[in-house]
């Protein structure tokens, strides 16, 4: 029997994006979803966090095919990030409102990481994380060169996965210089440097992923950010 749960849809929708293959099903699925389908997305932190990767993922490459104008504008923040990408139980969500408003517990894109989202919408309110995971940084794909690699999450596995996701990124991205005691981290760390804990808390990652030595307190400098459109970077 075909697994209709919302994680599964979110993940078929994934899928069909990578394969090429049509895409209408899946977002009809989606967007018919009612609260009680959405319920263990709404209680379950595994699932959701499973379940919005997948869905901002799916919506990123929806949006670079369907609108690649929209990406190269110099308004890309507002074009692209604001439109809609993709419809959830009768709700048309951004990309910047399945980040923000949903897998960030409703922080603010701007300031650092620090501030609270504004203006937070009732469904953002109901179906949001409760608390930011930092990792999730290391997995959501905004269609950029730099971003990381696009991997279809699964409740059972989604923490293993994200931290394979996260030490995958920062052995890609991420310079020590042991003489300097300087690391380059990737510009997601200064983007939304609260919710890694502030510097401190990117340190800790740093050593906690052994990319610096476990005794290391390294200045951190932040890496340029490659916008260059860059569809389908999927792996498993």
């Amino acid at each position: 029997m075909a697994d209709d749960s919302p994680t599964a849809l979110a993940r078929g929708l994934l899928r069909a994006c990578e394969r090429g293959e049509p895409t209408e099903r899946h977002l009809s699925a989606l967007a018919a979803l009612d609260d009680d389908d959405l319920r263990r997305v709404r209680e379950e932190r595994a699932a959701a966090v499973a379940f919005w990767l997948n869905c901002y993922n799916a919506g990123t490459q929806l949006l670079l095919r369907d609108h690649p104008d929209r990406y190269e504008s110099v308004l890309r923040s507002v074009r692209f990030f604001g439109h809609p990408a993709l419809t959830v139980a009768g709700t048309r969500l951004s990309l910047d409102r399945i980040e923000n408003g949903l897998l960030r517990g409703g922080r603010s894109k701007y300031g650092l990481g620090y501030l609270p989202k504004l203006l937070v919408t009732a469904f953002e309110r109901r179906y949001r994380l409760r608390s930011c995971d930092p990792r999730i940084h290391f997995a959501l794909n905004c269609g950029a060169a730099s971003c990381p690699a696009i991997r279809a999450y699964d409740p059972a596995t989604v923490d293993d996965q994200l931290d394979r996701a996260t030490r995958t990124y920062l052995d890609a991205t991420v310079t020590y210089d042991a003489d300097r005691d300087v690391a380059h981290v990737p510009r997601v760390c200064l983007w939304f440097r609260g919710d890694f804990g502030g510097r401190a808390g990117i340190r800790r990652l740093l050593r906690d992923h052994g990319v610096v030595p476990e005794d290391a307190t390294p200045s951190l400098r932040y890496r340029g950010w490659d916008w260059s459109r860059a569809a389908g970077a999927f792996v498993e």
